[in-house]
């Protein structure tokens, strides 16, 4: 499941192309992702212009003139190409990030298309949604019911905002059982983090994922905070981590992978300095945490 800096890459390279654009042409060559898709959802989107594109989470947003806001999030599997019109001079694909290893996409799994109008000097494009095991979902919502959609009402602050500090974490982790990693997964304690990330922190902030996380003294807390908006920054500046499936906007790979400290390395050394513990394994909650046993306390 691509996590925060995977969505917010795929944001960013999205933005230049679908932000203030008019939708000319909208296609869904089929009713359905993993929801059927909305009543009249090519017929309310042909014609709009999206102004701009926002993140909240992993979900990607697109507020329309409208009134409605167009809601995607990615699953597992979800993509996007974007690509010039057949009838632009030089069409190829528009390379929205600095990326490599581009993946060739399967057109039977094209399932909803994009067609922009070219304005303002800036030609149109095609994006193009691929999505090979149909995981992901779109949506249109009205604007100013979003904030209070069930998918979002819940959701505690964004970890790379300013409304996510060491506060937020002293109230959720106080007088709590479980351990931190359970915690920050919990999409109500703050959006967006998924397991990768949640481990890289962990160990940059030399803390248990197993401790009870109302054990952790308040003053641990703030290097946590600063580690999770580290870790998230640094890996969307490097287009993400995608082991698998997920590819960035302009279908090529990220590569923060070349810099996990723990994720998917058990049994090799833990990089901390002066550390001779050796990177562990366990299965938490069905996911696999990744630690150091020794310098995680």
């Amino acid at each position: 499941m691509p996590e925060l800096p995977e969505v917010e890459t795929v944001r960013r390279g999205l933005e230049p192309v679908l932000g203030g654009a008019r939708l000319s042409r909208v296609r869904a060559n089929r009713p359905d992702l993993r929801f059927p898709l909305p009543d009249g959802f090519v017929q309310r989107l042909t014609g709009a212009r999206i102004l701009r594109l926002d993140r909240r989470a992993k979900y990607l947003l697109a507020p329309l003139d409208r009134g409605d806001t167009l809601v995607m999030h990615l699953g597992m599997t979800g993509r996007f190409e974007i690509a010039a019109p057949p009838s632009a001079s030089g069409a190829g694909p528009i390379r929205a990030g600095d990326f490599a290893r581009a993946v060739t996409p399967d057109d039977k799994h094209a399932h909803v298309v994009f067609e922009t109008e070219a304005s303002n000097g800036k030609e149109g494009a095609v994006v193009t949604y691929y999505d090979p095991r149909r995981f992901g979902f779109m949506d249109l919502i009205a604007t100013d019911q979003v904030d209070r959609h069930p998918w979002f009402a819940t959701m505690g602050p964004e970890p790379l905002g300013d409304g996510f500090d060491a506060r937020t974490l002293v109230a959720a982790f106080s007088g709590r059982k479980q351990g931190p990693k359970t915690l920050l997964l919990d999409q109500k304690t703050v959006a967006g983090l998924g397991n990768i990330y949640v481990c890289e922190a962990l160990h940059r902030a030399g803390i248990s994922p197993f401790k009870p996380a109302g054990m952790i003294a308040g003053k641990r807390l703030g290097p946590l905070t600063t580690a999770i908006k580290d870790v998230l920054a640094e890996a969307v500046e490097v287009g993400g981590s995608s082991l698998k499936d997920f590819a960035a906007a302009d279908g090529a790979l990220g590569y923060f992978q070349h810099r996990f400290r723990v994720y998917d390395r058990e049994g090799q050394p833990c990089p901390t300095p002066g550390c001779k513990g050796v990177i562990a394994r366990e299965v938490q909650a069905g996911r696999s945490t990744f630690f150091c046993p020794v310098c995680q306390v």
